[in-house]
């Protein structure tokens, strides 16, 4: 209930934040996430933890074949983003769902291709969201994860660990009458798993051929996996 509270205030100034705080790095992260789907058999995107729609947009506008699907829990989130949807004109291709990441409400094997940017670090069942991730999608498919990441390196970390901790919750007071948000998102990202533990996990819940691809030096990671062909 408390990432949904957070999330329900910082709605109407939530995209143009993200694109200020990461300098407009988070559009550049999603472009290359896209860039790696691949669509073979039912030519359907899950987009989980959907928020304003972003991801679920920039897929159905590379791949013009294909169906798009978003789930989040935060309704106001979801109203913003069908907005969004509606303005595009791709209202006919994208559906947006209230819905639980631990309970998708869709049947197995339903899509070629599961993913998530920036939201999985908000799941506290971190495992059930990414079992219900591979239960969705069908044998040979996809699960794409994109999340920000502390830094390890120990140049980079402080510059990293002050802009987390002070530059961000000051510029989002700015923007927002509700900076507390921000606190936990520097919160959240330094608590995060490391690539190579997040791997790990991946492997865990049951997915193969694992790749982690390092992103603006390394503050954000995009994870892919396949769900095994024979299970």
């Amino acid at each position: 209930m408390v990432v949904k509270d957070i999330f329900s205030t910082v709605t109407r100034r939530y995209d143009f934040l993200n694109h200020l705080l990461s300098m407009r790095r988070d559009v550049a992260w999603r472009r290359f996430t896209v860039r790696k789907m691949h669509f073979f058999q039912t030519f359907r995107f899950l987009d989980v933890a959907s928020g304003t729609a972003d991801l679920a947009i920039m897929a159905a506008k590379r791949f013009p074949n294909i169906d798009v699907v978003g789930v989040d829990f935060v309704r106001e989130m979801l109203d913003a983003g069908q907005t969004k949807i509606d303005k595009k004109r791709l209202f006919s291709r994208i559906k947006l769902f209230h819905g639980d990441a631990v309970h998708l409400p869709f049947k197995d094997n339903t899509f070629d291709v599961a993913g998530i940017a920036f939201g999985i670090r908000n799941i506290p069942d971190r495992m059930s969201a990414l079992s219900e991730m591979l239960r969705v999608i069908v044998p040979g498919g996809q699960i794409m994860i994109l999340e920000m990441t502390f830094s390890r390196k120990s140049i980079f970390r402080k510059l990293y660990h002050t802009y987390l901790n002070r530059m961000l919750p000051h510029l989002a007071k700015r923007f927002t009458m509700n900076a507390g948000a921000y606190y936990y998102l520097a919160d959240s990202i330094m608590n995060f798993p490391s690539p190579d533990e997040f791997s790990r996990i991946l492997e865990s819940v049951g997915f193969e051929q694992i790749k982690e691809y390092r992103l603006t030096l390394g503050i954000t990671y995009l994870h892919t996996a396949l769900k095994p062909i024979r299970q």
